[in-house]
């Protein structure tokens, strides 16, 4: 009788390995799939964070022109409204740097669209004429793969000239 016992049992635990094994692979797909989405979700966030040190370095990059060209900031040469499309570079300073710093920001965070309209890399200057040397340089983009929901993403530099 043991030795049947023995048999009927071997018999009734058969098939409970595969049990134990499909468990095991579907708990460690889940886990891989939460560690492939969390990969993911880190890369976006890089790359917002990559475009938001960019457009603080462009910010520095007009403001460090103003600089050195006080005399003409000071008097409004480089105020421009939120503007999307590259302006002509004329035959001053202000505006050949006005246009350097369009052609760094559609070329660092992108540009997108057919028209003026579409463009989503925009730029602003406002500095004040009072001779206090204030200045806010403010940088739109388009950050369509942001977490936050929004897709226009802007940065507004301070600073006194």
């Amino acid at each position: 009788m043991t030795h049947r016992s023995n048999i009927a049992s071997n018999h009734r635990q058969r098939g409970v390995g595969l049990i134990e094994v499909l468990i095991a692979v579907l708990v460690m797909s889940v886990g891989l799939l939460g560690i492939a989405s969390l990969q993911a979700r880190t890369i976006k966030n890089n790359e917002s964070s990559l475009q938001r040190t960019q457009a603080i370095m462009l910010s520095y990059f007009i403001i460090d022109a103003m600089r050195v060209n006080r005399a003409e900031a000071l008097v409004g040469a480089y105020n421009i409204g939120k503007t999307c499309i590259t302006p002509a570079a004329g035959s001053s300073l202000a505006s050949r740097d006005i246009n350097a710093w369009f052609v760094a920001l559609k070329a660092n965070l992108g540009e997108s669209g057919a028209t003026s309209s579409e463009f989503k890399t925009c730029g602003q200057i406002n500095c004040a004429t009072d001779g206090t040397g204030r200045c806010n340089i403010t940088v739109f983009w388009d950050e369509s793969r942001a977490e936050t929901g929004s897709t226009t993403q802007s940065i507004e530099t301070r600073t006194r000239l």
